[in-house]
């Protein structure tokens, strides 16, 4: 038994399926904490195979790719450096020796690693159901199990969701657990951070014992893991706090004293404020899914409008302006105001800019169609158009040039269906997607007042003021603007916000101050787009009901709220 121990955190960013790529990166963190003298390497959930996998779980030659790889990490630990602690998916067969006393299948686990073999084994108990998780589908819910015992002293290790819930730390607890280290893959969302502090709160409270709670950090697919990994010493004491957004690993030290292990101070890393952190999910989740997904640059088109300036700040913040490339595509409609802006923006951000007309393609289309149009007045059909000339346009650049189309369209207009299907919803991924109308405005103050640490873009403004200030317009037609056709983004916003994120009827959103007719209106509106969202592109999540997994509703529907 020692009175001892060094733990080093290691918050990582692992990529789903890069199987050999995750285990370098283990291997590299576990280097890293040799030399700081760590006893323990402490690995996110599911570190090896990356979070989340979905359907991979089911494959058995994945399962089998992953148990191999763990057998040969574990080996790494006969060569006397610290143990670990790593997470992988695991298939449970029947044969299996020294495996906890879980029965055969498929399973979510974390596993100590020392002295050259698989120690132990311990599998998540509380498998998440809802939002974006869908574990009770692939895995098997493991029984409740005791702590690992590191150098003799008693590890409790629940995973991620066995957390949020005072079971299966009470039973580590009543095991004789010292230390509880959580180990975890929790996506970002607005207010996250504090909801996790929260419970680490109340399980301390419960079971008086000091906490780590090690987070993922990375983008995969419309998810982001914001890392933001913590040690909460006895009596509710931050004694340590990693970065958000970006891997570390640190070496922490901890001491057995008359009240059981305390962790001593180390650095406390200072976190962003609310807008700076939806900010920096965003450029993370892009810049993750561009290089994760093998793509060298991205394109946009860049319409002097708010939506696109932002977009393309988020671009170059994430991958350089090197690797940006804007287009403007003016219409007949498109105002002076719009073409100065758009070349402001890119002459800002450094990025290369082109203007290609579509005003041809109109003329072209308005030819083709004009017998089958006879004695029909002009409408969205005309609009629409437009916005599809720019579709083909950008995705003719994008497989030429190679370079991955991201949309600009927010979450205020995809959720009205204020977007053109194979339009303005062209792309490979959508920055905005989960951000209202609302706080794009604050986000874009909040750009040209700061840079993001780590941020590729430059200092200082990375837009034209007056982008943020003059009336949103798609420009398809004279004088137009957006609430010819929406209500003002502050109304919409909030209705948006009860209609979806907090599923409310109509009754109680206008109960919020709201007109109920126009609340209805709203309510026909996202029922009316949702053929529209399910074939929109993927998009970073910030908020807890995004337009993809959380939210899943039929597109033949009849309920009309009443």
């Amino acid at each position: 038994m020692t009175d001892k121990l060094k733990i080093a955190l290691a918050q990582l960013n692992p990529t789903v399926g890069d199987l050999k790529g995750n285990l370098a990166k283990i291997r590299q963190a576990r280097a890293k904490a040799a030399e700081g003298d760590s006893d323990l390497v402490l690995f996110t959930e599911m570190v090896l195979s990356g979070y989340q996998i979905e359907d991979l779980a089911l494959k058995p030659s994945f399962l089998d790719a992953c148990r191999k790889h763990l057998l040969e990490l574990a080996k790494d630990t006969a060569d006397g450096g610290p143990a670990m602690i790593v997470g992988s998916p695991w298939l449970q067969k029947s044969d299996d020796n020294g495996s906890g006393q879980a029965a055969p299948g498929i399973y979510n686990g974390a596993f100590l690693l020392a002295n050259g073999r698989i120690e132990a084994s311990r599998f998540k108990h509380e498998l998440p159901n809802y939002e974006v998780f869908d574990e009770k589908r692939v895995f098997r819910q493991g029984p409740l199990q005791g702590p690992f015992n590191v150098k003799g002293v008693r590890i409790g290790t629940p995973i991620c969701e066995d957390f949020w819930f005072p079971d299966v730390t009470e039973c580590l607890a009543e095991s004789g657990t010292e230390i509880l280290l959580s180990i975890n893959a929790s996506p970002f969302e607005t207010g996250k951070m504090e909801a996790r502090r929260t419970h680490a709160r109340r399980r301390q409270a419960e079971n008086n014992l000091p906490i780590v709670y090690l987070n993922q950090v990375g983008g995969q697919d419309d998810q982001v893991f914001d890392g933001g990994s913590f040690v909460l010493g006895l009596g509710d004491e931050l004694r340590c706090q990693l970065p958000m957004f970006r891997e570390a690993v640190v070496v922490t030290d901890w001491t057995r004293g008359a009240d059981g292990w305390q962790c001593a101070p180390c650095k406390v890393a200072e976190l962003p404020d609310r807008l700076g952190q939806i900010y920096e999910a965003m450029v993370l989740g892009l810049k993750d899914y561009v290089v994760k997904n093998g793509f060298a640059s991205v394109l946009l088109g860049l319409s002097g409008g708010i939506d696109s300036a932002l977009t393309a700040a988020v671009a170059v913040d994430a991958l350089g302006a090197d690797k940006v490339r804007a287009v403007m595509m003016p219409s007949p409609y498109t105002s002076q105001e719009s073409l100065d802006d758009a070349a402001a923006c890119a002459k800002l951000l450094g990025i290369a800019y082109d203007i290609v007309s579509i005003e041809p393609a109109m003329q072209a289309f308005e030819t083709m169609l004009k017998p089958l149009f006879a004695g029909k007045a002009a409408d969205t059909t005309e609009e629409n158009i437009q916005s599809r000339a720019r579709g083909v346009t950008l995705m003719a650049l994008s497989n030429k040039f190679g370079g991955l189309l991201l949309t600009t369209g927010n979450k205020s207009e995809v959720a009205c269906g204020y977007a053109t299907l194979y339009g303005d919803m062209c792309g490979g991924y959508s920055v905005l997607k989960d951000i209202y109308k609302t706080t794009v405005f604050d986000l874009c103050r909040w750009r040209n007042a700061q840079r993001p640490k780590d941020a590729l873009g430059p200092d200082g403004a990375v837009m034209p003021e007056r982008v943020i200030t003059k009336p949103p317009s798609a420009e398809l037609k004279p004088n137009q603007t957006d609430q010819d056709t929406l209500p003002p983004y502050e109304a919409l916003d909030d209705i948006l916000d009860g209609l979806i994120e907090q599923d409310l009827s109509i009754d109680e959103v206008a109960a919020r101050g709201h007109d109920r007719a126009l609340v209805a209106r709203v309510w026909r509106m996202v029922d009316l787009a949702e053929y529209k969202r399910q074939q929109s592109a993927p998009g970073v999540r910030i908020g807890r009901r995004s337009f993809a997994k959380d939210r899943r509703y039929p597109i033949t529907n009849r309920y009309r709220g009443e």
